[in-house]
């Protein structure tokens, strides 16, 4: 009988995420709430609980509070058990007063933590992607190879190629050259074996996808003899060169890295096929905080390829190809197409209601005879009656005090409001360019 590998995992929460801005301007990237239930920090969690490694820190510096509170209410273990969900942040040490400077960087300044832990193998996963792997048969491949370094790689096209840090391996998996984000003109050389359905579809490049398996000894010694301070642009690299045992384990399902608003949102809507890419459906659960919430209430709504999730109130016209979260309360005669609402952290009692129809102030939600699509609306939104929220292409980029446009997307802010008759998808003056 096979003994279980002894595997810690380590989840990268990331800096402060310029580019999901304004989703990050008030919580870490991990803590962007997904599918209307969930946050970006479940994804890998739940792989790797799926997977049957209950021992994960989470290492983040950068808004860290509403993700410290959704560790501490989600992952909490039986006290028989050794399992944990840790967040390690940044901090000021005798070694060093500065922020983590990179992947890394985060990975050499939190070794300490681990010294009383026993295992063979360290995992290594980024809090911005969207996956589903079974990890046990990852370290099973780097075992059986026996590697030293294992590089979770995913085929593309040479399209996206040039936007990934691309690997070169040979039949046995060994990995034996990377580039990062090669220019087009260079790719003639870079591929790779993969299977015959991916080749067809002209996937034939290998992009690392950000997930690492490190043997224990390899990784200690790399991070105390490279100085570098990014896995990806450096110590791999380095380790290649240095002809270190590297191996690719590839991976053809469904993965996205979620690094800006048009992912986030792509991958968010994406949810609404009806073959959906990222099956929430599926016998691997994804794990969040339970929260004690009523089963949605819809009233006289067309529903067409739409996610409600729970403690809705929703009187709306027509919701289609969206996703709606949680306690989302949406008035009569409103349309919402294409959109992604996060949902409201509280309910407001009838008193709070009635006060604000009395002094004509938007309630916390979506008001009546509204139209809103191709949008994102963040957590807490108090959009009054007759709004007119229209996305799209011709928009260009700009940050306004209540929203932000980003290829197209409109993005209400967190907590914003926007008065009754509010038309946002003309052309407008912003506050501040976005390039």
């Amino acid at each position: 009988m096979l003994m279980t590998p002894k595997v810690i995992s380590i989840v990268l929460g990331g800096g402060r995420g310029s580019r999901l801005a304004p989703l990050t301007d008030k919580r870490s990237k991990p803590a962007v709430p997904i599918a209307g239930k969930y946050r970006l920090v479940d994804i890998p969690i739940s792989n790797c609980l799926n997977s049957g490694f209950n021992r994960i820190f989470v290492l983040t510096q950068y808004n860290s509070a509403s993700l410290n509170t959704h560790i501490k209410n989600t992952y909490n273990f039986s006290v028989f058990s050794k399992g944990f969900v840790d967040i390690l942040a940044a901090e000021q040490t005798i070694e060093g007063d500065k922020w983590f400077q990179g992947t890394a960087d985060a990975v050499r300044h939190s070794l300490r933590y681990m010294v009383n832990h026993d295992y063979d193998f360290i995992l290594i996963l980024s809090g911005d992607q969207l996956y589903q792997i079974d990890f046990q048969e990852m370290i099973e491949f780097h075992i059986s190879k026996k590697a030293e370094i294992t590089i979770a790689t995913i085929p593309v096209n040479a399209k996206d190629a040039t936007s990934f840090g691309i690997l070169k391996s040979d039949e046995e998996s060994n990995i034996t050259s990377f580039i990062e984000k090669p220019k087009t003109e260079l790719l003639v050389d870079w591929k790779s074996e993969v299977a015959d359905d991916m080749k067809a579809a002209g996937r034939e490049y290998l992009a690392s996808m950000g997930i690492y398996v490190f043997s224990k000894g390899v990784l200690n010694d790399l991070l105390t003899q490279n100085p570098g301070l990014d896995f990806g642009k450096e110590l791999i690299p380095d380790a290649i060169a240095d002809q270190a045992k590297v191996i690719s384990y590839q991976y053809e399902g469904y993965w996205t890295d979620i690094g800006n608003i048009d992912s986030f949102f792509e991958a968010n809507i994406g949810l609404t096929d009806e073959l959906p890419a990222f099956n929430l459906f599926d016998k691997q659960t994804i794990f969040t905080r339970p929260r004690m919430l009523p089963p949605s209430k819809i009233a006289a709504t067309t529903l067409t390829n739409a996610i409600i999730a729970d403690g809705c109130i929703i009187a709306a016209e027509a919701i289609e190809r969206s996703v709606i979260g949680i306690r989302s309360r949406i008035g009569k005669g409103t349309v919402v197409k294409n959109t992604y609402m996060m949902g409201i952290d509280y309910y407001q009692n009838l008193e709070e209601l009635v006060e604000a129809q009395q002094h004509a102030d938007p309630i916390v939600g979506v008001g009546e005879n509204c139209y809103i699509d191709t949008a994102i609306l963040d957590k807490n939104c108090a959009i009054g009656n007759r709004v007119q929220i229209r996305g799209g292409v011709h928009l260009p980029d700009g940050d306004f005090e209540t929203h932000t446009i980003k290829d197209g997307i409109i993005v209400v802010k967190k907590g914003a409001i926007i008065p009754d008759g509010t038309v946002i998808g003309k052309e407008e003056e912003p506050v501040t360019s976005k390039n």
